[in-house]
């Protein structure tokens, strides 16, 4: 599933910020620039826990290395392709003809130009979608639960592992759709509050002092609108801000949690299931691969645009945000992620149509506890490493321990396993700007199943309708690891998948606060440039065409 964090005050206490936000927060303009590419940041100079993408850049080119271009697969809810960001670093398919409704390369998909979608087809595109609990429980309840005691006993004793696994989703289930109808309940009620917290605050801004200045109301709306105004008071990016600025953030933040928590009652509807209708595929039969269709943006691209301008976004207008391989890598487009859980057969030939049609890092910013067609992923897994594939895959945001709660799909069978089933998968937790509290909460960890960690909260990208927002998530740390291994890859082409993990995991910056060393095998943040130094020493001085040539140059240059 797609998770963007979305400012849950009152559930979760994580915050987000649009831009307008963050400038507020930040009180001029410099310091919001500063705010928007922190992620970049050089930590041996700013001791921020950025990636030093600047001196990345800067190291590689002073070896003499040339750098070509590396395709990067975004595999997501889908993506903008024309967002002014972005624009110049989609990939377009050079053997595809575009808009002439034919399938020019032979390779199974007509007009494929800048990707493919996986959750379309000639009757639209996906946009809601089940929970995967959702379909195990409708699929495995009548065979495990049915109405005659005698052959359910059967069928479980004959099922072991999909029993165990319909028990998981059912718990699941129940837990997590109370949850979503209670969400949803509560930002309604938010909602229909905004107006009587406005009332109260009579024109004044949103401080300390204006709030203890308010009497307590003996109408019992206005009651629970001064203390929901309380907590919102609590939040950054309401503080300080004048009335008129709260009725809007606090509109746009019940809008935000309503269009998360809304849904719910599809994802989790065992009757619902859009998907016969839509692409039209026989879903069962993992061996079908020619379906979906050409729309790469689909009914909504906030998620995948954003991951896309983490990777490769270049600065635009006014605009100061870039992408980490901003300067190296061209966006491919593969939508795979609805709002709801991604469907294992999409994952499966998501990977190998990426990786058919030239991507080299391939980005999954998504994920989910059950997997009923794991193998067919795993299939697809060694498929890409046996292309010389890097897998980049994003930890997940349940704030816990991945060896304890499997986050789908994942490269350790058994999380008893001493080491992966192949070694291309790159996992990814995510960090913040603040030394003090570096593993965001959100960000689920382990130090064997997890590689490294890299920004991943208050993360400023693009998104749809040519813009720009705060989002966080380990989806936002994921695609700056991409972003690095396309770097990487970019300059030292023949570099394995194996020697960008290694590189990326052994040039880490370590930190020991808060037990941090535990949460990952790196025990630490990226550094593309100790990555970069790392790479260039142990797995590639001397072995460049483009290093002998520069070599010669330098020589001839010194002759004279």
């Amino acid at each position: 599933m797609k998770k963007v964090l979305l400012a849950a005050v009152f559930l979760a206490g994580f915050s987000f910020t649009s831009a307008q936000d963050a400038q507020a927060k930040n009180g001029n303009q410099n310091e919001s620039k500063d705010l928007m590419t922190w992620y970049h940041k050089d930590f041996s100079t700013s001791k921020v826990y950025g990636v030093n993408t600047e001196n990345a850049y800067k190291y590689l080119e002073s070896k003499g290395l040339k750098p070509t271009t590396v395709v990067v697969g975004v595999l997501d809810s889908g993506v903008q392709v024309d967002h002014p960001g972005l624009v110049k670093n989609i990939w377009s398919n050079p053997n595809e003809v575009p808009g002439n409704g034919k399938d020019d390369d032979g390779n199974g998909y007509i007009d494929d130009v800048h990707g493919w979608n996986f959750i379309g087809g000639k009757n639209g595109d996906i946009d809601v979608d089940n929970m995967e609990v959702t379909r195990v429980v409708a699929k495995y309840k009548p065979v495990f639960e049915g109405n005659d005691s005698t052959k359910n006993k059967a069928n479980q004793a004959k099922m072991p592992e999909d029993f165990a696994m319909y028990m998981k989703a059912k718990e699941l289930f129940a837990k997590n759709s109370t949850e979503g109808r209670q969400g949803f309940q509560t930002y309604s009620m938010i909602g229909e509050l905004v107006p009587n917290m406005v009332k109260l605050l009579g024109g004044k801004p949103v401080t300390a002092e204006t709030i203890a200045a308010i009497k307590t109301p003996t109408d019992q709306r206005d009651a629970i609108a001064l203390q929901v105004l309380k907590d919102f008071s609590q939040a950054p990016e309401f503080k300080g801000k004048s009335s008129v600025e709260f009725e809007k953030a606090a509109k746009d933040l019940v809008k935000e949690a309503l269009d998360e928590y809304g849904p719910k009652a599809k994802q989790y509807d065992l009757n619902f299931d859009p998907r016969k209708e839509i692409v039209g595929d026989n879903y069962d039969d993992y061996s079908e691969k020619n379906y979906g269709n050409n729309h790469y943006e689909g009914p909504d691209a906030m998620h995948g645009t954003h991951v896309a301008g983490i990777i490769a976004g270049s600065p635009q207008g006014k605009e100061v945000q870039y992408g980490v391989a901003s300067r190296v890598a061209k966006i491919m487009s593969v939508r795979t992620v609805p709002n709801g859980d991604e469907r294992d057969k999409d994952v499966a030939n998501a990977i190998r149509y990426a990786v058919d049609n030239g991507a080299k890092v391939l980005n999954m910013s998504f994920g989910k506890p059950v997997s009923p067609g794991k193998n067919v992923v795993w299939d697809a897994f060694k498929y890409a490493q046996d292309k010389g594939v890097l897998l980049v895959k994003a930890a997940g945001n349940e704030n816990e321990d991945v060896a304890e709660h499997t986050a789908y799909p994942t490269n350790f069978k058994n999380a008893t396993d001493e080491t992966p089933f192949v070694n291309n998968v790159l996992v990814v937790g995510a960090s913040t700007n603040d030394n003090g509290a570096l593993r965001a909460g959100f960000s689920n960890f382990n130090k064997k199943m997890v590689n490294v960690f890299a920004p991943g909260q208050e993360i400023y990208s693009t998104v749809p309708h040519n813009e720009y927002r705060y989002l966080q998530g380990t989806s936002m740390a994921s695609p700056v690891v991409a972003g690095a291994a396309a770097v990487l890859l970019a300059y030292m082409p023949g570099l394995t998948p194996a020697q960008v993990i290694e590189s990326l995991v052994k040039s880490s910056n370590a930190s020991t606060a808060n037990g941090f060393t535990d949460f990952s095998q790196a025990g630490g943040v990226i550094d593309l440039k100790k990555a970069a130094e790392y790479a260039f020493i142990n797995f590639y001085k001397g072995k460049s065409t483009n290093v002998k040539k520069a070599a010669k140059s330098v020589k001839k240059t010194v002759k004279k």
